[in-house]
């Protein structure tokens, strides 16, 4: 398996491109802006997009998926909870609306779709061996912003608490933008330097929050 970070974009948005150098098949996830260079890159890494993955619905994230698609024929998927969004905001809709767990293979490749509800209401973690696309649930040193429509604050915490900290300390981090000091890390680094893994109460995160994080 070989993932390929390809920054997209006005927003520091960071698209993947996960493909098979064998059967040469493989996803895009979060396409949100190029998607002729997308599509480019797809073809200069000889790789056959047959899926398109998406963390979360925000049109960053999805809005060269119509040009995927058209161009590829793949499925478009997401969690059931941002699909409604997904259709009426940014179409075309969701071929597959995910539940919290599912997973989606493709040849030996596994993409699991962990639900973390907190950046919006369907965000997910699309895990598949030893690393994680964690969109805007978490960023390098920092988290998603709570405070747009559908996000919470409360839920996030719980996300982070309950799904981020229990992945394996030496998953890999590859998040939605371009925010931290560094691309990617992994998650024990996390645990060590990202203050909104360290929170020692909801409380104390809430404050966090509503304090002028603005990511």
């Amino acid at each position: 398996m070989r993932i390929h970070q390809i920054r997209v974009g006005h927003m520091q948005n960071f698209c993947y491109l996960i493909g098979d150098p064998v059967t040469e098949e493989g996803v895009v996830v979060d396409p949100g802006f190029e998607g002729p260079s997308i599509l480019e890159a797809a073809k200069k890494a000889k790789i056959r997009i047959k899926y398109i993955l998406n963390t979360h619905c925000h049109f960053d994230h999805t809005g060269a998926n119509k040009d995927i698609k058209e161009a590829t024929g793949s499925k478009i998927v997401i969690h059931r909870e941002d699909a409604r969004y997904l259709k009426h905001f940014t179409p075309p809709p969701a071929d597959i609306e995910t539940e919290d767990g599912q997973i989606i293979e493709l040849g030996k490749m596994a993409f699991k779709f962990i639900h973390t509800p907190g950046h919006s209401p369907g965000s997910c973690l699309i895990h598949v061996d030893g690393s994680v696309m964690t969109g805007d649930t978490l960023f390098v040193g920092s988290i998603g912003r709570c405070d747009l429509p559908g996000g919470s604050p409360e839920a996030m915490y719980r996300s982070l608490q309950t799904r981020v900290l229990a992945l394996p300390r030496e998953s890999v981090i590859f998040p939605g933008h371009d925010y931290g000091h560094s691309p990617t890390s992994t998650l024990e680094r996390e645990m060590k330097e990202n203050p909104y893994l360290n929170c020692p109460s909801l409380d104390a995160f809430v404050g966090m929050t509503t304090g002028g994080y603005g990511l």
